[in-house]
C-alpha cells in the first residue's frame, strides 16, 4: 500500500511538473522551467518536511525531505544548488562537479568564488532578476550564465547554465570574418596599389608595366581562389549532414587526379607516386567532394615536401576494412602543438610561406568537413625535420548500407 508521504510527494511532483510546463509554454524557454520546476518540488519537498517535523514531535518518523530533494536535483544535467539564509542546503552532482563536493554547508559566495556571483547573491533585492555572465568559473575558458529564483519558502535556486559553447562558436565566427576580410583586403590593396603607379609615369615603360601586370594578375588569382575555396566549404558545411548517394571507385578517381596534376606538368608533378589496391569494395561518396580532398592533400604534400623528394600516396584497406588513404611529404614536418589546429579555418604554422606557396587557409578545413560528410576519419602524423603524413579513412558502401541516404 502506497505511503501517505509518497501520495504527497507524487501530487506534489506533478504539481511541480504542471508548473514548469506553463512556464516553458509562457516563455519558450527550457532553462526557465528547469528552474521554476525545482522551486516547485523544493517548496513542496520543505512544506512536507515540515509536516514530517510535526509527526516526528508527536511521535511519527517520515522519510528525509532535504535527501528526496537531493536526488530530484540530480537528475537535472546542469548544476544546481539550493540556498537557505546565504548557505548552500543542497547541490546536485552536477554543481558539485563543477564547484567541489565541499559546497554543501558553505556560504553560497564562497561556493561560487566569482564577484558577479557574489554581487547578485549578496543582495537583498528580490529574486529573479537579470541572468549573470561568470567568466572562468571552473576552468579559464568555461563561460556561465547563472539564473536564480525562489522558492515559495524563500529559499533561493541557483541554475547554472553552461555558455562555452555558444561563445566558443561565436568567437570562431568573428575570428572566420576577420580572417576572411584580412585575405581578401591584402591582394586587393595591392592590386589598388600598382593599379594607381600604373596611372601615373610609371605606365609608359613596357617592362615595368609587364611586372607590374604580373604581380597584379597573381593577385587577382590569389582572391578567385580564396573566393572559391569560402564558397567550397560553404557548400560542404551546407551538406554536412546529408550522406552522399553516389556509388563510386576511390582508387579510379585517384588515378584520375594523379594523371590530371601530371598534365599540369608543375614543378613536381614528376615527383608523386600512386599505390592502389587492385581489389577495394566501392564507397559511397561524392566526386567531385573526394577528388577536391584529394587535389588538396596532393597538392599540400607537393607544396610543402621538399623539392626532390617523393610524394607518396596509398590507397588499400585498413584493419578495419576501411578504405585508407595516405598521403606522405619528406618535408619539414610540424611542430605537435600545431596539429591539433590544422584543421581550423584559416590557422597556418607558417602565414608567409604559406601566402607564397599559393596556400588560402581553408584547404584542411575543407578536407575536414568532407572526411565527416563521409563519415569518415582523418589523422594527421608529423615529425620535425622529416615529413608528414595525412591519412582519410572512408568506410565502404556495404558498411553504411543501413544509413540514410539522402540523394541529391
Amino acid at each position: 500500500m502506497i505511503s501517505r508521504f509518497a501520495q504527497r510527494f507524487s501530487g506534489a511532483l506533478g504539481i511541480a511538473l504542471g508548473v514548469g510546463v506553463g512556464v516553458y509554454l509562457v516563455d519558450g524557454r527550457a532553462d526557465g522551467a528547469a528552474v521554476a520546476f525545482v522551486g516547485a518540488v523544493a517548496a513542496a519537498l520543505a512544506a512536507m518536511g515540515r509536516g514530517d517535523q510535526e509527526q516526528a514531535a508527536a511521535g511519527h518518523s517520515g522519510p528525509d525531505a532535504n535527501l528526496l530533494l537531493g536526488e530530484v536535483l540530480d537528475v537535472i544535467a546542469e548544476p544546481v544548488l539550493l540556498v537557505r539564509a546565504g548557505i548552500v542546503t543542497c547541490a546536485n552532482a552536477a554543481a558539485k562537479a563543477v564547484l567541489g563536493r565541499h559546497i554543501v554547508g558553505e556560504d553560497v559566495r564562497v561556493a561560487i568564488r566569482h564577484p558577479a556571483a557574489a554581487d547578485r547573491l549578496g543582495s537583498a533585492a528580490p529574486l529573479p532578476g537579470r541572468p549573470v555572465e561568470l567568466v572562468g568559473l571552473g576552468t579559464p575558458d568555461q563561460r556561465w550564465e547563472m539564473r536564480t529564483g525562489e522558492t515559495g519558502d524563500g529559499a533561493r535556486i541557483v541554475h547554472l547554465v553552461d555558455r562555452s559553447g555558444n561563445y566558443a562558436a561565436e568567437k570562431m565566427r568573428v575570428d572566420f570574418v576577420a580572417n576572411a576580410s584580412h585575405e581578401l583586403r591584402t591582394p586587393l590593396a595591392s592590386i589598388l596599389g600598382f593599379l594607381e603607379t600604373l596611372n601615373e609615369e610609371a605606365g609608359e615603360d613596357p617592362a615595368l608595366r609587364a611586372r607590374f601586370l604580373k604581380v597584379m594578375f597573381d593577385e587577382a588569382q590569389r582572391m578567385q581562389r580564396l573566393v572559391e575555396d569560402l564558397i567550397s566549404l560553404s557548400r560542404i558545411e551546407a551538406e554536412k549532414y546529408r550522406l552522399p548517394g553516389e556509388r563510386l571507385d576511390f582508387g579510379e578517381l585517384l588515378e584520375d587526379v594523379a594523371a590530371e596534376i601530371a598534365a599540369a606538368r608543375g614543378p613536381r608533378a614528376g615527383e608523386v607516386g600512386i599505390t592502389i589496391d587492385p581489389a577495394l569494395p566501392a564507397i559511397v561518396g561524392d566526386e567531385a567532394q573526394l577528388s577536391q580532398l584529394l587535389h588538396n592533400l596532393i597538392g599540400n604534400a607537393m607544396k610543402y615536401g621538399r623539392p626532390g623528394t617523393p610524394v607518396t600516396v596509398t590507397l588499400g584497406l585498413n584493419r578495419s576494412g576501411l578504405l585508407q588513404l595516405a598521403v606522405t611529404d619528406e618535408g619539414e614536418g610540424i611542430a605537435p602543438q600545431h596539429i591539433p589546429r590544422l584543421t581550423e579555418r584559416f590557422y597556418r604554422v607558417d602565414a608567409g610561406r604559406s601566402r607564397s606557396v599559393g596556400g588560402t587557409g581553408l584547404g584542411l578545413a575543407i578536407v575536414k568537413h568532407i572526411v565527416e560528410r563521409h563519415r569518415g576519419r582523418l589523422d594527421i602524423a608529423s615529425k620535425v625535420g622529416v615529413g608528414t603524413t595525412v591519412t582519410v579513412a572512408i568506410p565502404p558502401a556495404d558498411a553504411l548500407a543501413g544509413a540514410a541516404v539522402i540523394k541529391g
